[in-house]
């Protein structure tokens, strides 16, 4: 699944480090998320969703 994560993390200038401890997950999570590697539970996704006041799918966009 394709996503936003990294270019939305970038926009507000924070760190892996600081996004998953925003969304309660390790930095591994995020590395792998934002790698493509692997998909986030829907609880993750809809928290993310509010974090950065969008859409589930304009984070995570399914392929």
């Amino acid at each position: 699944m394709k996503n936003r994560l990294k270019v939305l993390r970038a926009e507000r200038d924070w760190t892996q480090a600081q996004l998953a401890d925003k969304l309660e997950v390790s930095r591994q999570t995020i590395n792998a998320i934002e790698k493509g590697k692997f998909d986030p539970s829907l609880p993750l996704a809809f928290k993310a969703a509010r974090l950065f006041d969008r859409r589930i799918e304009d984070i995570f966009l399914y392929e």
